[in-house]
């Protein structure tokens, strides 16, 4: 690998790193308090100040973080200390490395070098997406079962019976998608998208919805946040946790949910590709050239991250709406009704791919 590859790869990792950890973990912290005291009608977090300006409530972040990185790190008598500190790691590294093979943008000639804005273009990249979102729920159980807690451990066994459920769902829901596609690297399907008509959302809107609620059901959020049910199992599996190891477990939350965002615009939404202009005509739009090409980046970028923002406001907007569901209800909801639905959609497109119905994109 020359130089300029290795610049492009660290640039990269930089920019998903820090707009994750920089950026989406600390403002959906705000997001999540500020949005649901609106819809409440209540103010919300206000009182956080620096020198007396308090920008909306968005120095609350700082100071719980400043609280929590200060905090007593707690390690309950009798529990296991190695896996007790291994565990929300082990939750934390795969929520990030999801976003790897996720692209941001397109392919862009800069300088006489291609430029492909994704940090790693795997053929097989929706496949290492579920692959190592499964790695997260060890995390979760290691840590309840590390904390030598009962309200843990319950917890945790809620989490690994839901996440097994979902993910088994989740994987069915989208192959209808990857036989209208025809492939299963994210940036070949992000590609087909480049005309509107080809959207996922366009065919595949039953798909869309049955994955989005499988997918926020593998995340533990409301209503599906039975592994966390404070009014039944204190905090569950996190309930022994305090300090920069409960920062790791609460910035794995919001950094699936940006996931799970971005993966809907990628497969569903056109990734980074605004309706009804090609990429080429973006850049023959700025000019042309090393500057059209850099402007035309620019903007797909920005194209992809209001789609995250939007996609992320949805599901605030179900998690501040729905009550919880009884866990009964969760299981009976994965297996007998989104799982049945998305072998019938399976069918549905076989046949309407087979018969013309659906053609498939180019």
């Amino acid at each position: 690998m020359d130089t300029a590859a290795i610049l492009e790869t660290g640039a990269k990792l930089a920019f998903v790193i820090g707009i994750n950890l920089g950026f989406f973990a600390p403002v959906l912290a705000w997001v999540e308090r500020k949005q649901s005291a609106v819809m409440q009608d209540r103010i919300g977090a206000n009182r956080a100040d620096i020198f007396g300006f308090t920008v909306i409530g968005l120095f609350h972040s700082l100071a719980d973080a400043l609280k929590l990185i200060f905090k007593e790190d707690f390690v309950p008598r009798g529990a296991d200390v190695t896996m007790h500190r291994l565990a929300p790691m082990i939750a934390l590294i795969p929520a990030l490395m999801g976003m790897a093979v996720i692209p941001f943008g397109g392919t862009y000639e800069i300088g006489g070098h291609a430029v492909n804005l994704v940090v790693a273009d795997l053929d097989m990249g929706l496949l290492f997406v579920f692959a190592i979102a499964s790695v997260a729920t060890y995390g979760v159980v290691i840590g309840a079962w590390a904390s030598n807690n009962n309200w843990s451990m319950l917890g945790g066994l809620r989490a690994a019976a839901q996440m097994f459920s979902y993910e088994v769902t989740m994987g069915l829901t989208i192959i209808g998608l990857l036989m209208y596609y025809q492939s299963l690297s994210l940036v070949e399907i992000v590609a087909k998208q480049e005309s509107f008509w080809n959207w996922g959302i366009i065919y595949q809107w039953p798909a869309f919805i049955l994955f989005l609620a499988c997918a926020i059901a593998e995340n533990k959020r409301v209503p599906f946040d039975i592994p966390e049910a404070e009014s039944e199992i204190v905090a569950g599996y996190f309930t022994e946790y305090s300090g920069m190891k409960f920062i790791m477990f609460w910035t794995a939350e919001f950094i699936e949910v940006v996931t799970i965002s971005a993966l809907c615009v990628v497969l569903f939404f056109g990734g980074h590709h605004c309706a009804f202009i090609s990429d080429a005509g973006l850049v023959a739009l700025f000019g042309g050239g090393d500057l059209g090409n850099i402007l035309a980046m620019l903007f797909g970028v920005a194209v992809f991250l209001v789609k995250v923002c939007v996609l992320i406001f949805i599901q605030m907007i179900i998690r501040w709406t729905l009550p919880r569901f009884r866990y009964d209800q969760v299981m009976m909801l994965g297996w007998k009704m989104i799982l049945p639905l998305s072998l019938v959609w399976i069918l549905f497109v076989g046949v309407a791919i087979l018969t013309g119905l659906m053609p498939t994109p180019a």
